[in-house]
């Protein structure tokens, strides 16, 4: 499906398909910038993007887009952050005029779903006699009646700097205080429409099966308005670059502090798995749109510390990559796949749900299923920048690992019916997700995970036999990546 909860599930199949988005890393502080050549309608515009949150609840606010607050007119669109008291995660519209006019909207409903794709069109006339239609939000097709706050802009004001010759950005906002606020998540499909008020039906519809999806906007863009796509992966305010804009006004953006590999192919159309900072015990540092973790050990409160992905499994055959960038000095160290807990919640437990809830490799050189015993003949073992490959056969119930490539306790590449660890029986509804744990009480791991969006560069570009996913290493026949198509078909 389009978006879901945590957990994961199948696409809704759509005639209009989304083949890329841009992952913003607010620790690395990135943005898109542009300043429009001429000034334009700022009384009348569109924007409408889909966007994916990473990291939930930050102390800064996370900026979606903004025109430069320098002036004294200006716009912005976020997602609250705790400086704004009581305020996390609900979504604000905030625009001001000359002698301190403001208009101010912010919903009453939490944007938290870190697995979850929302559309979101912010649609302003500032010539509407009713002060509620000047500025309107649309959340998955639907508009937003429920406020926080709700104020408005005078009707007929023209000066709030948006589609005028002062500068805008995309995922960044900084004040005139010199503080700055990224966005840390995925945007996809970012229009901006010049010049006209356009409810979410032009850029989305509802299928058959009741679900929200894109679609292909046929209008007009206007004089200063864009479309960016995020196809290409160049650093320059070009056809070519990132921030290239497609609507045929060549209004190209500059990135800032992006790389080629933050240009992915996790879309509304094709939602992939991420890790999860909201499952049950989560209190790691989560970054590179949910794809990279530190754990946080805690002493004894529990031992050790585990985290978990956002899609589970519960049939089929299935792969990823996970790239160490530390495996912290101490304790031991585990990458593998996790059974639900039957609760709906993921256990706080470091290594076990019964006997046979997890099964991990370990830096140190073993294996281990559940509970039992660790097994280590024929297991290497593994340090900083190896990747780690992990495919689980829930229909033969059956794991693999490799290490570089080479797959362990057997000398093929590629898994076969002879090898492999077996899963045991059950303990509870055999619904699985990838996890790491850090067993210990002081030292840190450091993890970049790969479900087919890598947050770095791989030397090969491997993809299922689907062909979805960016992997280091051929992905064995009959597996596949995490995403919502492959689970549509196989999950």
């Amino acid at each position: 499906m389009v978006f879901t909860t945590a957990g994961g599930g199948a696409t809704q199949e759509t005639g209009y398909e989304i083949s890329n988005s841009l992952r913003f890393n607010d620790g690395d502080s990135p943005s898109l910038q542009f300043t429009p050549s001429s000034d334009s309608n700022e009384q009348t515009w569109t924007v409408s993007f889909w966007v994916k949150r990473g990291v939930i609840g930050t102390s800064s606010s996370q900026m979606i887009f903004a025109s430069d607050t320098n002036y004294d007119e200006y716009v912005f669109c976020r997602f609250c952050g705790t400086e704004v008291t009581n305020k996390a995660d609900m979504f604000q519209v905030f625009m001001v005029e000359p002698n301190a006019r403001e208009g101010n909207v912010r919903t009453s409903r939490l944007f938290r779903d870190p697995s979850a794709w929302y559309h979101i069109v912010v649609r302003c006339d500032l010539t509407q006699s009713t002060a509620a239609d000047r500025l309107r939000i649309y959340v998955n097709g639907v508009k937003e009646t429920s406020f926080d706050t709700a104020s408005y802009l005078n009707q007929n004001d023209d000066n709030v700097n948006w589609n005028s010759n002062v500068p805008q950005a995309i995922g960044h906002q900084k004040q005139a205080s010199s503080v700055e606020r990224h966005l840390d998540g995925y945007l996809s499909e970012f229009y901006n429409i010049d010049g006209t008020s356009l409810g979410p039906d032009s850029f989305g519809e509802t299928n058959d099966n009741g679900v929200w999806v894109p679609k292909q906007y046929t209008g007009s863009f206007g004089t200063n308005g864009y479309f960016l796509e995020f196809k290409q992966t160049g650093t320059s305010a070009n056809s070519s670059g990132m921030g290239a804009d497609t609507s045929g006004n060549d209004h190209h953006w500059t990135p800032a502090n992006l790389a080629s590999f933050d240009v992915t192919t996790d879309t509304p159309t094709n939602n992939f798995c991420t890790m999860n900072p909201l499952a049950t015990g989560s209190r790691g540092d989560f970054r590179e749109g949910n794809s990279q973790v530190q754990t946080n050990v805690q002493g004894s409160v529990p031992y050790g510390q585990v985290e978990f992905g956002t899609f589970f499994v519960n049939k089929g055959k299935w792969y990823y990559e996970a790239k160490i960038s530390s495996v912290g000095s101490g304790g031991k160290m585990g990458l593998g796949w996790n059974e639900r807990y039957e609760s709906g919640n993921y256990t706080n437990s470091h290594n076990n749900i019964g006997s046979n809830g997890n099964a991990l490799y370990s830096h140190q050189g073993d294996i281990k299923i559940g509970s039992g015993s660790d097994f280590s003949t024929g297991v290497d073992s593994y340090t900083t920048n190896d990747i780690i490959g992990c495919a689980i056969d829930l229909d033969n119930n059956k794991v693999y690992w490799h290490k570089n490539g080479n797959y362990q306790d057997d000398p093929t590449p590629t898994p076969t019916s002879n090898d492999g660890r077996s899963l045991g029986t059950a303990t509870y509804n055999n619904t699985w997700t990838p996890w790491v744990t850090k067993d210990d009480t002081n030292n840190n791991c450091n993890v970049k995970f790969n479900f087919g969006n890598p947050p770095y560069t791989n030397s090969s570009s491997q993809s299922d036999d689907n062909g979805y996913g960016d992997f280091e290493y051929d992905v064995p026949t009959g597996f596949y990546s995490l995403c919502s198509k492959n689970l549509a078909e196989y999950g």
